[in-house]
């Protein structure tokens, strides 16, 4: 740390942090810091696919939030995981490979006016770092296949073409791994068949734009193994790059923001507490946030940036009233159906001894195959929760095991669960400062089914769920609902219910939300600069993480996290080139 100086600092080595620092340095004449304030991921239990059951709630991986009482809840706050480790959140999600739908992404154009978020020109953006297991093909990208992006430039000027030259001659692209699942399940197939009996079609890909349909999730894993964007994008790449800079355990208390003789602001640099002293580094060009969607709006509403009046509350001086930080957090709320099955071999039984355990391990250390490689979910489905909605409007999670939440022990009887959620909820929750001091969690309120809608679709939903599992294929199970119980029925019951058993899937958007100039709720512009509310921005400082997101996209958004860190990546550089 005796050079604090850098072109660019990313505060937060987590799914788009670690993108962002494999395409920035990739250009040697500029430093790069990349600050975690988690540790390396060298824990064995990140890189075994089920060891996301021994990361969440462990403070060596995971943040340790937890929500405020929401009353959709019935008054329940719930355990509300982040990455605070090396890879972030990819180092202990479920690896679900999911891009959401087409029309997420033309959404995210309206709001925003930039036709450039329409989801034919994210499209290459997703490509450009895929290793697909079927191969390069119109809808996805191979490691070793020129990326589309690569071969066209897909520039608008010769920056944007000298940028793709300078990842061209680094061999950038097709880093981030996809791979089929390792195992299968009978009660899992039975499920599928199931589905289609109740009317959905089979599908073998949910990243076509459209993921209607009921199929096997890829996952982000190689041979066997949990494929974290650390291992993706910077090792080796990074660590060899002299210009390439890593601090963990480094948390980030603050911005530097300064005044200009015009009158502007400008961001030259963050705070940083690295467990004995305060630093302070220096930025030339930008400050990056990607510390997430609760970790960014906490830094910003540190710096003095959010609602002027909440944070005068809290002690903190006003650098930019900016009313949208922290608001709009979105998420998706899955309620955890579980079914009690006989004549099935479901996780529960093989678990529930230590030979059962240790026949696992061994199959897992011969083959890289079985229980411990799987994902928290192998089995989804995309469907409407009711014939109105003119998309998939729910998501199923099918797994062949059962628990009161992950991180509980499994039930000690056989079991799946069928967990289903809104794709797209209409409640809007918050994240606030607590106080002044960057030592103390925000205040996380989601505000599960705030709303009329949401609670119809969560009632809806639930009726979907029995329909498929009183089909002809699940007649061999004897499946009996253990939760929420066949004996609520009613719209009401049905609704409380799904507040008692729901908890979070680990999605959480929106905090720091694009949009157009006139938006006074923006609190960055469609190239994801932060606005300074009065018709500009604070130069050098953008948010580059899922915070941005305007709406959350229709499925599990890691993947789309990365895409939008692909697109700023291109920006950033841009306007390095352009003012050289």
């Amino acid at each position: 740390m005796n050079d604090t100086t850098f072109d660019y600092i990313i505060v937060g080595a987590g799914t788009a942090g670690c993108l962002l620092a494999n395409r920035l340095s990739a250009d040697a004449s500029k430093r790069v810091l990349l600050i975690e304030a988690g540790k390396r991921d060298d824990y064995h239990w990140i890189h075994i696919p089920v060891g996301y059951l021994y990361c969440i709630g462990n403070p060596r991986t995971d943040w340790l939030y937890q929500t405020e009482a929401a009353p959709g809840l019935n008054g329940r706050s719930l355990r509300y995981p982040r990455g605070k480790v090396l890879g972030g959140c990819s180092s202990i999600n479920g690896m679900i490979y999911m891009r959401g739908q087409s029309r997420d992404y033309d959404q995210w154009a309206n709001i925003t006016g930039d036709a450039n978020w329409q989801w034919e020109k994210c499209l290459p953006y997703f490509k450009f770092h895929e290793d697909h297991y079927k191969g390069a093909t119109p809808l996805h990208g191979e490691k070793g296949v020129l990326p589309e992006l690569l071969q066209t430039g897909n520039a608008q000027d010769e920056h944007s073409t000298d940028y793709f030259k300078v990842l061209k001659a680094r061999q950038a692209g097709g880093e981030w791994r996809i791979d089929k699942q390792r195992l299968s399940w009978d009660v899992l197939e039975s499920f599928s068949k199931a589905a289609q009996q109740a009317g959905l079609p089979s599908t073998s890909d949910f990243n076509q734009g459209n993921n209607e349909g009921v199929g096997y999730f890829d996952v982000n894993q190689k041979n066997g193994w949990r494929w974290n964007t650390a291992q993706a994008f910077l090792r080796p790449t990074c660590y060899a790059r002299p210009n390439f800079e890593l601090w963990t355990q480094a948390q980030v208390a603050g911005l530097v923001i300064e005044t200009g003789a015009d009158g502007l602001k400008r961001c030259t640099g963050v705070k940083v507490w690295d467990g004995h002293q305060l630093l302070t580094a220096t930025a030339k060009r930008e400050v990056a946030l990607s510390a997430g969607s609760i970790g960014s709006a906490h830094i910003l509403q540190l710096a003095g940036i959010g609602n002027a009046q909440s944070l005068h509350d809290k002690g903190v001086a006003v650098t930019h009233d900016l009313p949208g930080v922290g608001a709009n957090l979105q998420d998706h709320l899955q309620i955890r159906s579980v079914y009690k099955v006989k004549n099935a071999k479901t996780l529960n039984t093989l678990a529930n001894s230590w030979w059962g355990k240790a026949k696992i391990g061994l199959e897992y250390a011969m083959s890289r195959s079985g229980p411990m490689s799987m994902a928290p979910s192998q089995l989804g489905a995309f469907t409407k929760s009711s014939p109105e909605h003119a998309w998939p409007n729910i998501q199923y999670h099918v797994q062949p095991l059962s628990l009161d939440a992950f991180g509980e022990p499994l039930h000690n009887f056989p079991a799946i669960t069928a967990s289903v959620c809104n794709l797209n909820p209409t409640s809007r929750g918050s994240v606030s400062l607590k106080s002044a001091d960057f030592n103390d969690a925000p205040a996380i309120s989601p505000n599960y089914l705030s709303t009329d809608e949401d609670r119809k679709v969560a009632a809806d939903s639930l009726r979907v769920t029995r329909r498929i599992m009183s089909q002809a294929a699940m007649a061999p199970y004897a499946p009996e609902e253990y939760k929420p119980g066949a004996q609520y029925q009613t719209d009401e019951d049905l609704a409380r219910l799904a507040g008692d058993i729901a908890t979070t899937i680990f999605h959480p958007v929106g905090t720091a939300r694009m949009g157009r100039i006139d938006d006074v709720q923006a609190v960055v512009d469609p190239e994801l600069r932060v606005r300074d509310g009065r018709g500009g921005v604070v130069r050098g400082l953008r948010v580059v993480d899922a915070s941005v997101m305007p709406t959350i996209t229709s499925g599990n958004t890691n993947s789309p996290t990365l895409m939008l860190a692909e697109k700023a990546a291109q920006w950033l550089a841009h306007e390095a080139l352009a003012s050289s």
